[in-house]
């Protein structure tokens, strides 16, 4: 399926769209993380929960359940927060 990366993290995928597998938002990101080294522990913190300023959104609705499931035609779309006065 295809991955929407944010900006801040194309140095880890080159470009902003890529192929991912995966049949729950965990297995995709292992996926990832197996392609693109270093880019799960970027959206992933060490207690395996999305980071604050990180959010996923399948086919246009926002998840917070990694365990949400996936098909191989969902549009995932990681979008980076941003934060600033």
């Amino acid at each position: 399926m295809k991955v929407l990366i944010p900006s801040p993290l194309l140095s880890y995928t080159g470009k902003s769209e890529v192929d991912a597998s995966g049949a729950t938002l965990t297995e995709l990101l292992a996926d990832l993380d197996h392609q693109y080294p270093g880019l799960r522990f970027r959206v992933i913190n060490e207690q395996d929960q999305i980071r604050p300023h990180m959010r996923f959104f399948i086919n246009g609705e926002q998840v917070f359940d990694l365990a949400h499931p996936l098909r191989t035609t969902d549009a995932v779309y990681l979008v980076q927060a941003l934060s600033g006065g």
